[in-house]
């Protein structure tokens, strides 16, 4: 067992985001370990650890010390080739890549800008955690900024918090990066579900704004005008660049952040460049407001 208790913490911004010191996730980790680790995500949100050379089954035991290890979500037909990619042979896996061989994508969401989001937040139990690690990067861009959504929901205006006390908004993903999805029709096609627009954070207590701009789309029982200038509000409060850390990657980084409680992002990075990282993810549970 890797038995190191004394981690180092060292904080990466004012919003969230700390780097852990002192853990070689190759090796199994004690307990205490792991008790460590995880007072040190509560309070940064997200954590991230430098200069791993993990196998897909350490990461995979890794981030079981978390919970129950969550399943890749599977578009619908008419959206899987969106989604799916020929080198994605484990259920718990994703491939995020821009690489193809023989013309055919290896992973998934692999160009270009992605707007923030939250992971699998279409579902009825979106994904509580994510652990994503960098095996190919480009030169430059391909940043992760991540969002304290703690922050964005103490900013909310109380009169605007009053007026969506116990609202709830359409979460919906047409398995696009950079587009919202189209819901002037028929969705019962698409991968979507309501969750409230300020959840309580089931571990901590804590009120959190949970919205984002690539899949958030609706506000129920609100009208459509109204409803897209209350989320453009929303949108922008929680982009504030205060209440962002921005990931700049390196090889052998590896992430987590809690799902909960933060939406992430990805800046451009140039198409011709290979860019490899591999996600897992812990299973959620239905939330509350």
């Amino acid at each position: 067992m890797h038995d190191v208790i004394d981690i180092a913490v060292a904080p990466l911004s004012s919003a969230c985001g700390a780097e852990i010191k002192g853990v070689d996730l190759t090796k199994e980790l004690s307990e205490p370990t792991v008790r460590a680790i995880k007072q040190a995500w509560g309070k940064h949100l997200v954590l991230v650890f430098r200069g791993q050379s993990i196998t897909q089954d350490q990461q995979l035991r890794f981030a079981s010390y978390f919970g129950d290890l969550g399943n890749r979500r599977k578009a619908p037909e008419q959206l899987r080739s969106r989604a799916e990619g020929i080198r994605q042979d484990n259920e718990k896996v994703l491939l995020v890549s821009n690489i193809k061989v023989d013309g055919q994508p290896i992973g998934a969401f692999g160009e270009g800008e992605f707007w923030f989001h939250i992971d699998s937040g279409y579902t009825p139990r979106p994904y509580k955690y994510t652990f994503l690690y960098a095996l190919e990067l480009p030169s430059s861009g391909g940043n992760t900024m991540f969002s304290n959504m703690y922050m964005a929901y103490d900013a909310v205006p109380p009169s605007l918090k009053e007026k969506l006390k116990g609202k709830k908004a359409l979460h919906i993903h047409e398995y696009k990066r950079a587009e919202k999805a189209d819901v002037s029709g028929d969705i019962s096609h698409i991968p979507h579900h309501y969750h409230p627009v300020f959840i309580t954070h089931p571990d901590t207590g804590r009120k959190t704004l949970f919205v984002d701009r690539l899949m958030t789309s609706r506000i129920e029982g609100v009208d459509a005008r109204e409803s897209d200038a209350i989320l453009e509000q929303l949108y922008a409060i929680g982009e504030r660049r205060e209440f962002i850390y921005e990931h700049v990657w390196q090889l052998g980084d590896f992430l987590m952040w809690d799902n909960r409680c933060t939406i992430h992002a990805r800046t451009d990075f140039p198409k011709e460049e290979p860019r490899l990282l591999r996600r897992c993810t812990v299973e959620g549970e239905p939330l509350h407001e």
